[in-house]
């Protein structure tokens, strides 16, 4: 969230406050501790998610508050997109049962500028300012559909921009179904 839309947040709403953590050196240091050659740009990537996840447990657990998360419906239960013990680390999420077009309708309902909903979201972990949207392949409304075709399919003829949304969606679901599904453990005993 840039500068601009915090400053407004806070004029606007007196329970926000700004905080700025720079965890650029740590995050150097960490790439400069591991070897590199031997991590993948996605595993260097959600590094970063894990260490904001660590900055926001150290100072709510410093101040009294909680981890407060951001994902929508599609994003934690549709195609998983989060770093698992990063932005997935939080103590509650609010709009987790929302789609991102009922989030943005309830931002209305709350007044919030147009510029802040209408900021392309983005995850911030790559430094070069892709969008959600280019990372998934996919727009959330797309993404939307496709959750909601999935689990009761139309029958109907797709087109072939339907086919491929529907593909990348249920290719994400797939391969990101250890993050949503509880992590699995060994039973000493098995239930009856």
């Amino acid at each position: 969230m840039s500068k601009k839309h915090i400053s407004w947040l806070k004029d606007n709403f007196n329970n926000v406050e700004e905080r700025i953590v720079n965890l650029s050196k740590t995050y150097d240091s960490f790439v400069e501790t591991v070897s590199v050659d031997e991590v993948s740009d996605i595993a260097l990537a959600n590094s970063r998610a894990r260490l904001r996840m660590t900055a926001l447990y150290a100072t709510a657990g410093s101040n009294g508050g909680i981890v407060v998360g951001t994902g929508n419906k599609v994003e934690d239960f549709g195609v998983g997109f989060y770093t698992k013990y990063g932005d997935g680390g939080v103590d509650i999420s609010p709009i987790a049962d929302l789609l991102k077009t009922e989030v943005y309708q309830i931002a209305r309902e709350l007044d919030i500028i147009e510029e802040i909903i209408q900021a392309a979201p983005t995850d911030g972990l790559w430094g070069d300012g892709r969008s959600d949207e280019e990372q998934l392949g996919a727009s959330y409304e797309e993404l939307e559909w496709a959750m909601k075709e999935s689990e009761n399919p139309s029958n109907k003829d797709l087109s072939e921009r339907e086919k491929d949304v529907l593909g990348i969606y249920q290719r994400l679901n797939k391969s990101n179904s250890h993050k949503m599904n509880p992590i699995p453990i060994f039973k000493l005993y098995p239930s009856d």
